[in-house]
């Protein structure tokens, strides 16, 4: 029967992230991860890293590439009543910025060091079943190349996703999930062309949302606000560049630049929680805890969060053997996934149109778009949590 400390079910930026920092600390670990290696490393998601997630990356020799290529941010714009208004990070947050470096990139770089260090990552490695949580040897059920596998832990956790087999293993009885479904989605698009913009810009308009985003200074990448039941098919690369230049339109001479489209998708908004993050030897990082709408840039970062605590925990009790900061975990993280979850709840309702609101719904907002973008203290607030703010 294979064994190791700490089983990681996901190799996604939380498992591999977990993994690497505690093979620095001397701690074997094997990461279980459902899709092939070079799915895992094309999947899009995040790409705004917090300061914190750029400090551990850097702090844990993962960063070099990162520093080379991505693109640090200073602030973002935010467009409504066709006028543009500019939230400066470092001069509201003591220096902080954000680093534009997209999620993929993050993953090959942790997958490279993890193979270089000798780590064993099991692709195409389907976890059936997490069992003896509440013992001092938990083990996963695997199958993997065909066959089915045990592996022996002293600690397992799931950073397998929202649909994973991490927080389905929990007894019923002892998990409490809170979520919130949005009435509206996203439609995605990356596009090889130079960004429009120097930074993120966030757009509120009558028609809905828009968000100009990128991924490198060749490509870029944008969101359009969509009804839940709409599809890709409906929208053909003319309709998209279309809708975006309306929503983005400011009175002035700035352009939206149009290119190739390469890729779209649908992306539906959801606020998930799921508490405790810990029963017994089993615990619970990134999407398998927690989900938030896209629009405050957090999943990515509270999935970093979460393993920097749990590596920490590990850590300490590997070396002192002292149980502190593994029995804190839940509490600790919770504190910084609810501040995430009202941040990115705030700036989704209020940057959304929602199909059932009313004239007063619609002034409320306007009157707290102009708040932010005539207020320091509103100002200071909005950047002090875009860039990372924990009260851990």
């Amino acid at each position: 029967m294979p064994r190791t400390t700490v089983g990681i079910i996901g190799a996604g930026p939380a498992g591999l992230l977990l993994s690497h920092l505690l093979h620095r600390q001397g701690i074997d670990n094997v990461v279980l991860e459902l899709r092939d290696q070079a799915y895992v490393e094309r999947r899009q998601r995040a790409g705004i890293l917090e300061q914190d997630t750029v400090d551990v990356l850097r702090a844990s020799g993962a960063g070099a590439r990162m520093d080379r290529q991505g693109l640090e941010h200073h602030g973002i714009e935010l467009r409504f009543d066709r006028r543009s208004h500019r939230v400066d990070f470092p001069s509201l947050t003591g220096g902080r910025s954000v680093m534009v470096y997209a999620q993929t990139e993050v993953v090959k770089d942790l997958i490279a060091l993890r193979k270089e260090a000798g780590g064993t990552i099991l692709f195409e490695a389907e976890a059936l079943s997490v069992d003896g949580i509440d013992t001092d040897r938990p083990t996963v059920r695997y199958r993997h190349e065909g066959a089915e596998h045990t592996l022996d832990c002293d600690y397992v956790v799931a950073c397998d996703g929202f649909h994973g087999i991490g927080r389905r293993s929990l007894p019923e009885d002892v998990v409490r999930v809170t979520e919130r479904t949005y009435p509206f989605s996203w439609l995605g698009i990356l596009a090889d062309v130079e960004p429009s913009c120097d930074e993120l810009i966030y757009a509120h308009h009558e028609r809905g949302f828009a968000l100009h985003s990128m991924r490198s200074p060749q490509v870029s990448r944008l969101y359009l606000q969509v009804d839940p039941d709409d599809s890709t098919d409906n929208w053909p690369d003319e309709r998209i560049w279309d809708e975006l230049e309306t929503r983005f339109a400011v009175d002035g001479d700035w352009q939206l630049k149009r290119g190739p489209i390469t890729e779209k998708s649908i992306t539906p908004m959801r606020s998930f929680v799921a508490e405790p993050l810990r029963q017994g030897r089993l615990f619970l990082a990134g999407d398998a805890a927690h989900i938030v709408p896209p629009t405050g840039a957090k999943g990515l970062n509270l999935a970093v969060a979460d393993v920097t605590l749990l590596a920490k925990a590990l850590t300490r009790h590997h070396a002192e053997r002292d149980e502190t900061l593994l029995d804190a975990y839940s509490e600790t993280a919770l504190r910084r996934i609810w501040r995430a979850e009202h941040f990115s709840y705030t700036m989704t309702t209020l940057l959304h149109s929602s199909p059932d609101e009313t004239a007063f719904d619609r002034g409320l907002r306007l009157s707290h778009l102009r708040y932010l973008a005539n207020s320091g203290a509103a100002s200071a607030s909005l950047a002090e949590n875009y860039v990372g703010f924990s009260d851990n």
